[in-house]
């Protein structure tokens, strides 16, 4: 059995960064995201690299507080995840969701100590729709889009294994059973985070362009009101999370979002702060 360490001894937990020049006194500052399932997606790559010891059972919602073993004293600094390139620079290491590393000007795969893997990554971004709509033509169109090749080439083009299309078979771009004579002049609405996912549908705005269907992108940098306006009715679909984020989204708020189709990965990332190697963790156990 894995032996449960006082939490009180070897883990300070520090929330946001009006905490930091507290964490910074002792021990080795990690900042992490504040959410349930990428704290988690965090957590488990410090206990993949070998840093700490998740309690038995801990999965894919763990927070700090199931930290079962921390050897290395380290100092878990939850912040938003938006705004942890901001504070890169305030702590020792920092884990940085993809999507808001490259909007910081960080290349994962060349700038980052340690990367999540991609082999049976279950946090695939989706897209995501409100429940009976998958089906209807305009989701069924948007979807042949971003399944196509021209959008599985671009994500390789641009992003360079930065981010991963999860589309196992690319097509044309277009679906046969869909009707786009009838979605001419129609537009679909998509709720998405700037990067990379509103480039990303920018590609798909072109396939879906050429059937004189608009599709337009509502920038958002939180991950929250993107799910809200979907429910409510005010876009057709986003496009910022994975799978489940989304499900811990519907449990907590009483919504019944759904996927409709899983796009890409972006690997979650470990980036130096104050340390430019890993070195330093080693130093403290």
């Amino acid at each position: 059995m894995k032996k449960i360490l006082s939490l009180l001894l070897s883990l300070t937990v520090c929330a946001g960064a009006g905490a930091l020049s507290a964490c910074s006194e002792d021990g080795i500052s990690v900042a992490v995201p504040n959410d349930a399932t990428n704290e988690a997606r965090a957590l488990l790559l410090f206990e993949d690299l070998g840093y700490i010891t998740l309690k038995e059972g801990a999965g894919i919602t763990a927070t700090v507080r199931d930290i079962a073993e921390n050897p290395y004293n380290l100092r878990f600094v939850e912040t938003e995840a938006a705004q942890i390139p901001r504070i890169l620079q305030d702590v020792d290491y920092a884990v940085i969701n993809s999507n808001y590393a490259l909007d910081a000007g960080l290349a994962p795969l060349e700038n980052s100590l340690a990367i999540e893997s991609a082999e049976d990554n279950p946090y695939a971004n989706i897209l995501a729709v409100r429940p009976g709509t998958e089906n209807s033509d305009k989701i069924r169109a948007l979807v042949a889009a971003l399944s196509s090749e021209q959008v599985a080439d671009f994500i390789q083009a641009e992003y360079g294994g930065s981010v991963i299309s999860s589309v196992s078979d690319p097509g044309t771009g277009y679906d046969d059973g869909v009707d786009y004579a009838a979605l001419s002049g129609t537009t679909i609405t998509v709720a998405a985070s700037p990067t990379p996912h509103a480039e990303i549908l920018a590609v798909a705005a072109e396939i879906l362009a050429a059937r004189d269907i608009e599709l337009e992108i509502l920038e958002f940098t939180d991950y929250i009101i993107p799910n809200n306006v979907v429910y409510e009715g005010e876009a057709d679909a986003n496009y910022f999370q994975h799978l489940p984020y989304l499900e811990n989204f519907n449990a907590e708020n009483g919504t019944d979002l759904v996927s409709a189709l899983a796009v890409h990965l972006e690997p979650l990332g470990l980036y130096g702060g104050r340390q430019t190697s890993l070195d330093a963790i080693g130093a403290e156990k």
